[in-house]
């Protein structure tokens, strides 16, 4: 097949998140949206009728119509929606976390691989112009220090603060740091909503790397910033201005600060989420791997799953004392 064939695309799952995958494919070039498909009726035929495309009650209905599929339902029902188009030989890019479970995770990237289809998961921090780019100044990170914090959300309240938002960084964090954790400590708070509200964590790995994280959904104001120091040279990141410095000493024995030279990168913003989606087209058509795999993301579930057990715990000794 050529590498400018039209590619036929689906939505499954067409609420928050899902309507903006429908909206960039409506307007993405060399991408055909099929359809979309959602358990609310009323509001799946609402998105597909905006985004000129057809609405399909039973997602099962778009197999066999479309070449790649993008699930952006609860979590809880990613793996039995997945494992379908997987199994029949689409590929599909699945919304973060892979799965609510990490056999399921597993299983899919099993699925995926015997299959020979494409399996991406939708870390979409990834895709940020900001970690793109850092990417070529971060060698040997020793501490990295996150903040995630946003105002109460009006959704995902089923799932606590690590999992909806702390996966993001823990994502970040293993791309930067290719070692084993060897010990975490955490804690957490619930303060406005059944599941933990904020929760900071410090995990420690095999290499002597230390990353201290700390998300809140319970803040005034949004900010997500990200710093990794390595011997040499610190990186300030901020995720959502897209930006970042480097501050680099310019000789072994720093005596004042012209000693460090300060370096600020100039970055070609963009929408992260569009950058995700593109990558997903390319790969399926060049056949090429994700930039996000699906064992990346099993990755990512097995340390917020660890982080949340410790949490627990944490907690349940705490009630003892």
């Amino acid at each position: 097949m050529g590498n400018d064939r039209v590619i036929k695309t689906a939505v499954v799952g067409v609420g928050h998140l899902g309507q903006h995958h429908a909206r960039l494919y409506s307007l993405m070039e060399g991408v055909e949206l099929v359809g979309v498909s959602d358990t609310d009726e009323k509001a799946g035929r609402k998105i597909a009728e905006k985004y000129g495309t057809r609405f399909f009650p039973n997602p099962e209905e778009l197999i066999g119509k479309v070449e790649a599929v993008n699930i952006a339902t609860p979590t809880v029902h990613h793996y039995e929606v997945a494992k379908k188009f997987l199994e029949n030989g689409v590929h599909a890019l699945v919304e973060k976390p892979i799965t609510a479970d990490p056999d399921e995770a597993l299983s899919l990237v099993n699925i995926a691989d015997s299959k020979n289809v494409i399996l991406q998961v939708g870390h979409v921090e990834r895709f940020n112009g900001a970690v793109i780019a850092a990417r070529e100044y971060i060698n040997n990170p020793r501490y990295i220090e996150v903040i995630r914090i946003s105002p109460y959300p009006q959704r995902s309240l089923d799932i606590g603060v690590v999992m909806d938002l702390m996966i993001h960084d823990i994502d970040i964090i293993l791309s930067f740091v290719r070692s084993k954790v060897v010990k975490i400590d955490s804690t957490a708070a619930a303060v406005l909503s059944k599941k933990e509200d904020i929760a900071n964590c410090r995990i420690q790995f095999e290499n002597g790397c230390v990353a201290t994280v700390t998300a809140s959904r319970i803040s005034y104001k949004a900010e997500r910033k990200i710093r990794v120091f390595e011997s040499d040279r610190y990186i300030s990141l901020d995720y959502g201005k897209q930006k970042f410095t480097v501050y680099r000493k310019k000789k072994d024995q720093v005596e004042s600060i012209k000693d460090i030279e300060v370096k600020r990168p100039r970055i070609r913003k963009t929408e992260p989420l569009a950058e995700e989606l593109r990558d997903f087209i390319t790969c399926v058509r060049e056949g090429r791997s994700p930039l996000v795999s699906g064992r990346h993301g099993l990755n990512a579930l097995r340390l917020v799953l660890r982080i949340m057990d410790n949490i627990k715990n944490t907690a349940e000794a705490n009630e003892k004392k």
